[in-house]
């Protein structure tokens, strides 16, 4: 099967790796946004799409605007593939480009559709509560993620799981579930299901004002604000930007699904729900652990955070290097 890849960050390149190993595709070309500076040198830096794609000597086509750019349009016309597949490509599709393709355009969505539509599904879900997310392949429509689902493929979401972790997990099944798509599209085995409109979500590009933590807000809430949009949430402490990178919610709820190496919580619970403070405040210093900030309602543990200009470092290292004591307060960010 002839395809051509339409990509950028790097939960695309799973897949994109997955159809050059495999001895049924043929990549004909990749297409990727334009080149971005990056970095504190703010050099020119390709996508990291691009960088496996020119591993692989691929034409790469990266046009500003792909519904306006002739050129890469007539390139995609006389390639003659059988599928376009697009995975976080970051640009929306015209119809005369959807309709290209003789088995259509292959999207890899990081949600268990019609919920979380939108560019940012993953980081949502977390943002949210979700115990559950997954990954479906759709047939591309003009709408933004509305498209006729193919196949889903479903995954658990941890107390303590960030963005980031989860989205190489999503982009590894995304991955598989792709190549098994296009496999039983070609045979005919599969019956495109149209969404359910009325049970639709979003999940829209985040906002720098997102990042910032409110501590008058419940322990479970910035803790799932922390690991969704990890690593950029922040507070503030000594007049300096602190980013807070992981958290531990403290409570009978969440308490056994911790792993064993956090087992000193729930055994020392009963000292633990005693403690109180105004929300920002730190009211324990646990040992080998971190500080305990009380919330709007319930108490949270800091077992990773950066402070401005400083590398990222554990709890129990930021209690000791900045000799914090109980009673100080984080502010909000």
């Amino acid at each position: 099967m002839q395809v051509v890849f339409f990509g950028t960050p790097a939960f695309a390149v799973p897949t994109l790796e997955r159809l050059l190993n495999h001895p049924n595709f043929d990549v004909l070309a990749v297409v990727t946004q334009p080149d971005k500076r990056r970095g504190r040198g703010n050099e020119m830096m390709p996508s990291a799409v691009k960088q496996v794609a020119l591993k692989h000597s691929l034409s790469i086509w990266q046009p500003k605007r792909v519904k306006k750019d002739r050129q890469t349009l007539a390139k995609l016309k006389e390639s003659g593939a059988d599928a376009f597949v697009v995975v976080a490509y970051g640009q929306i599709l015209s119809p005369e480009i959807l309709a290209m393709p003789k088995l259509g355009c292959i999207n890899v969505h990081g949600s268990l559709l019609p919920k979380y539509r939108g560019a940012a599904p993953i980081q949502w879900s977390i943002y949210n509560g979700e115990t559950e997310t997954g990954i479906t392949t759709m047939l591309m429509d003009e709408g933004m993620d509305t498209g006729d689902m193919l196949l889903k493929t479903y995954i658990s979401i941890g107390l303590l799981d960030n963005a980031y972790q989860l989205a190489a997990t999503l982009a590894d099944r995304g991955a598989d579930l792709a190549i098994e798509t296009l496999l039983k599209l070609e045979k005919q085995e599969l019956t495109p299901i149209p969404q359910d409109d009325s049970q639709a979500t979003y999940a829209p590009l985040i906002q720098k004002s997102d990042y910032a933590i409110d501590w008058s807000r419940t322990a479970i809430e910035i803790h799932n604000q922390i690991r969704g949009f990890f690593p950029n949430c922040f507070a503030t402490f000594r007049d300096r930007s602190l980013k807070i990178l992981a958290t531990v919610p403290l409570g009978k709820t969440y308490l056994p699904q911790l792993p064993a190496e956090l087992q000193i919580l729930e055994d020392n619970w009963t000292a633990l729900a005693s403690l109180t403070g105004d929300p920002g405040e730190i009211v324990s210093n646990l040992k080998n652990l971190g500080p305990v900030v009380q919330t709007g309602k319930g108490l949270l543990l800091l077992r990773e955070v950066q402070l401005a200009g400083k590398r990222p470092q554990s709890g129990w290292n930021f209690v000791n290097g900045m000799r914090l004591s109980v009673g100080e307060v984080i502010s909000n960010g």
